[in-house]
């Protein structure tokens, strides 16, 4: 019997986690044999990096969808569904589809598991259903979103015929080193040979990791800020207007729907990898306007509702935190912001508060619904240092907390000096932001 939304969805949260590693291809590689290999049943662009992956990626999609390819596009972690996950033509798989790829590959799974020290994970199970359901389209071009690092991530049994690498941070310090340089060798590996490698602007160190391993299977580099980049950018109302340097030409008076200086790069890394994919042919410069027009970002400085407007960001680690406070200063003038933040208790919640802390005039500690969150109590204890006591609320359900911001923001309370109207910030992790955004009455991500 066909087993049901619900219970597909219950058997892959029973797998282990995401957050449990195990460095090994073998599973992944064995189950994609069973499969008959489908990811080598397309041609592949590969994204990793510590943020910008998941709107890069979309814009990826949109772009090549102008062109009238037919994509399939893998990222994670989900706002709202797993269905979100595993993307053709720009549309979530139906509930149903879901099912049916899950169906596709839970025998051969258990296969797997029965001869392996260790059954497959809940990411290796979602990355083989998306690409099995990718051949099945079939796609004329997969676009692959890196669950954690690049080497052993279950996606790398792709061979990205591009290969972006987004600006590296530290983020998952615990599973891939304290260090960005240290992080970068485990994400270099996405890098095949004969690849094209769209590399954002690095650290130098993080730069030497990658030229390296560039140099070793003998890829084609291409920078930013040499091969392809940013030329201006304007804010605009609803998003910016930019120019980009392509890798074959300039694309002027692009408008961008989305906000801060960030998105603009992610559009440089999206047009560059499209360039690239298509044997770096110039592309119609309107086709380009019209496929950034489109282009969404669910849950990326996202604006829910106005007055007072509530934004809602994934920024989850401090490098995602610090391009959520630049975008809010260019694109928004709050006065007062209320933070709401919720984060997970394995994060640097230390240094994303110093970050938060100039821009929010107060902020309410709340928490969301896994046991991977850091108690709003606990959160609250860390914020008070950096705020003092008198700027910090706990509101333990992250529904009353977006109310009680909403109230502070509405009416400025005890800031006789605004100077502009309030606004709510809710921030912290992926899953506080995608659970607000259903509170929020939020469409599909």
């Amino acid at each position: 019997m066909t087993p049901t939304y619900a219970e597909v969805e219950r058997a892959l949260l029973g797998r282990w986690p995401e957050t449990r590693l195990q460095p090994s291809l073998d599973r992944i590689a064995a189950l994609c044999r069973l499969l008959g290999d489908p990811e080598h049943a397309y041609p592949v662009i590969h994204l990793t990096g510590t943020n910008g992956k998941t709107s890069t990626s979309r814009m990826i999609d949109t772009l090549l969808r102008a062109l009238d390819l037919r994509t399939g596009r893998f990222t994670s972690p989900h706002l709202q569904s797993m269905t979100e996950r595993i993307v053709l033509d720009g549309e979530p798989l139906s509930e149903q589809l879901f099912v049916d790829a899950f169906a596709d590959v839970a025998a051969y799974a258990q296969i797997v598991d029965d001869s392996s020290t260790h059954p497959l994970s809940y990411f290796e199970m979602m990355t083989a259903m998306a690409f099995a359901a990718f051949a099945d389209a079939p796609v004329d071009a997969a676009v692959i979103e890196v669950g954690m690092g690049g080497s052993w991530d279950a996606t790398n049994v792709a061979d990205g015929q591009v290969a972006v690498v987004t600006p590296i941070g530290v983020d998952h310090a615990s599973y891939l080193g304290d260090r960005p340089e240290i992080i970068a060798v485990e994400k270099a590996g996405i890098i095949k040979p004969g690849s094209h490698a769209v590399i954002a602007e690095q650290e130098q160190d993080v730069l030497d990791v990658l030229m390296r391993r560039v140099l070793d299977v003998g890829s084609i580099a291409l920078h930013e800020g040499t091969d392809f980049g940013v030329t201006s950018r304007a804010t605009a109302l609803g998003g910016q207007q930019i120019s980009l340097q392509g890798l074959s030409a300039q694309y002027s008076e692009i408008f961008l729907p989305l906000h801060g200086a960030h998105q603009a790069h992610n559009a440089s890394y999206a047009l560059a990898a499209v360039e690239a994919f298509t044997g770096s042919k110039q592309l119609d410069e309107e086709l380009v306007r019209e496929a950034f027009a489109q282009v969404t970002s669910p849950g990326r400085l996202e604006v829910v509702r106005r007055s007072p407007t509530v934004l809602l960001d994934a920024a989850h680690n401090p490098h995602g935190a610090r391009a959520t406070v630049e975008a809010v200063q260019d694109a928004f003038t709050f006065s007062p912001l209320i933070g709401v933040v919720g984060v997970m208790a394995d994060k640097d919640v230390e240094e994303m508060l110093r970050i938060f802390e100039p821009v929010m005039a107060e902020i309410i500690c709340t928490q969301n619904s896994t046991p991977r969150s850091m108690s709003a109590h606990d959160l609250a204890e860390v914020a008070e240092d950096m705020f003092g006591a008198e700027r910090v609320t706990v509101v333990t359900r992250l529904d009353d907390a977006i109310e009680r911001a909403v109230l502070m923001a509405d009416a400025a309370e005890g800031h006789d000096d605004a100077i502009g109207s309030g606004g709510v910030l809710v921030t912290g992790s992926v899953i506080t932001v995608g659970e607000a955004r259903v509170l929020l009455g939020g469409g599909p991500a």
